[in-house]
């Protein structure tokens, strides 16, 4: 029997470090993810997103910061960071999208987008479900 989870389209094959405007009182420090208190976010080697969610298209300008939205969302949905930084993760997706080249008109809907409808996947009952198999 194996234990896995489902939904991932990509996997980070060297570790990534962004600066962030999301400082936790404490370090938070897990198996993929580090969030330093001054904001250093550290995604290693291996970690696994599903990339731009909904309808939009995975182009090279959105995929560094659905990395790290994906990744700040799940340190929401474990509740290691509060729901406070909700905000905050969107508009450094927003940033990172602008940085990456994307067009201030598409930002803007991508932006609006997570604001309006991506609440649900910050939630701690969002976590994936381990399956299993056979």
């Amino acid at each position: 029997m194996i234990k896995y989870k489902a939904g991932y389209k990509y996997q980070l094959t060297k570790t990534s470090i962004t600066k962030v405007n999301i400082k936790p009182l404490i370090a938070i420090d897990i198996e993929r993810i580090r969030l330093t208190e001054k904001g250093a976010l550290v995604i290693r080697k291996g970690y696994c997103w599903d990339g731009p969610s909904g309808p939009a298209i995975d182009t090279k300008n959105f995929m560094r910061g659905s990395l790290i939205h994906d990744a700040l969302y799940q340190l929401m949905r474990m509740e290691l960071l509060g729901q406070e930084f909700r905000d905050d993760a969107d508009e450094e997706l927003r940033k990172i999208c602008l940085e990456d080249g994307m067009s201030k008109i598409r930002a803007w809907w991508v932006y609006k987008a997570v604001r309006g409808f991506a609440k649900r996947s910050a939630l701690p009952e969002n976590k994936r479900k381990e399956l299993t198999a056979p």
